[in-house]
């Protein structure tokens, strides 16, 4: 009898020393993380009215502001897939490939700047860029602006969403307005924010997970409430990894600042959704998590991590995938005569 209560004593001693324990990481993590809010705190904080967001949606899914008529935003971006195209790197204009994997596109609103390189300042700065970009959507300010202005109902949409505006009709509207409407891609309660307010909603493993990407070092580049894309680091602070995941033409953050330290920079890629988002890294050349939880070990930690830490990280970054964005799929206004036309 007595060794019965006595084990009985250790196990409970055991489970209250383990919810201690347990407890002190969620109060750790609360310190280093934020949950994703919803879209509709997202509008409120910025100001972003219906028709503005309507706006943006159907121009996100918009074809025919890019030069073949072929091309959108949710091309490289689906939001049926994560908010990227989970291929190595997008295709484009005449069946260009393009240098990057493309990041995605949702919770983008809460990073520091955008693209792999923080090249832009923000969404409507980096909408901007595929539409003009010659291995992209191929198109100039003037086709789009003559595009949309030849077909009645976007003029309509665009004076509803830019009342005070004369003209309506710009591209600098056209980017505020996928600007807008990407603003509202977020993907909140997740099973990490639902744990980070109190719930159980994760497993041992998971947990072990979040302890060890805090104590290994991960949570330097990758905290906040997007886990990364606040910040820029090198590829290989400790070694570099091989040259098809850390290809040597791609000198990162250095094309954008052209100062020698900024070589094989890159902005830390946020870690929302990541199990969603394979391949991975700027070259997409890793198609296995666990394969990428591993060469960040080794390459930014300088850590050789163990199978056992491999697969509980791993685990852990799983919990990060949110309620995903439900979008209707825009009916697009039809053409004109005075539409132009695609070209190849």
């Amino acid at each position: 009898m007595k060794a019965r209560i006595t084990a009985g004593l250790c196990a409970s001693m055991l489970f209250s020393a383990s919810a201690m324990a347990d407890d002190a990481l969620r109060e750790q993590a609360q310190r280093l993380f934020e949950p994703i809010p919803t879209a509709e705190v997202v509008v409120e904080q910025k100001g972003l009215t219906p028709e503005q967001i309507e706006l943006g949606k159907w121009l996100f899914f918009e074809p025919r502001i890019s030069a073949s008529h072929i091309i959108t935003c949710n091309t490289c971006h689906s939001v049926g897939t994560g908010g990227a195209d989970n291929i190595p790197a997008s295709i484009g204009h005449g069946w260009q490939a393009g240098p990057r994997n493309s990041p995605t596109v949702l919770n983008a609103v809460f990073n520091a700047a955008q693209f792999w390189d923080g090249r832009a300042s923000d969404l409507a700065e980096q909408a901007k860029g595929p539409i003009q970009a010659s291995v992209e959507m191929n198109a100039t300010p003037e086709h789009v602006e003559d595009t949309l202005n030849s077909i009645p109902q976007y003029v309509e949409l665009f004076e509803k969403a830019f009342p005070g505006d004369k003209p309506a009709v710009t591209f600098d509207n056209v980017a505020a307005a996928i600007e807008a409407f990407e603003s509202t891609l977020v993907t909140p309660n997740s099973r990490f924010d639902q744990w980070l307010a109190g719930e159980d909603s994760m497993d041992e493993l998971e947990i072990d997970g979040l302890r060890l990407f805090i104590n290994k070092g991960c949570v330097a580049c990758h905290a906040g409430i997007n886990f990364g894309g606040q910040g820029y680091f090198p590829f290989g602070v400790i070694q570099k990894p091989g040259a098809d995941v850390l290809p040597e033409d791609d000198k990162g953050r250095f094309t954008v600042t052209e100062t020698a330290t900024d070589e094989y920079v890159f902005r830390a890629s946020p870690l929302r959704n990541v199990a969603l988002t394979a391949p991975y890294f700027h070259s997409g050349e890793v198609w296995d998590l666990r394969q990428a939880v591993a060469i960040m070990g080794s390459s930014q930690l300088g850590q050789e991590l163990n199978d056992d830490e491999v697969n509980a990280i791993t685990a852990f970054l799983h919990t990060l995938t949110g309620e995903q964005p439900r979008v209707e799929y825009p009916i697009l206004p039809p053409s004109t005569a005075k539409t132009p036309k695609p070209t190849s």
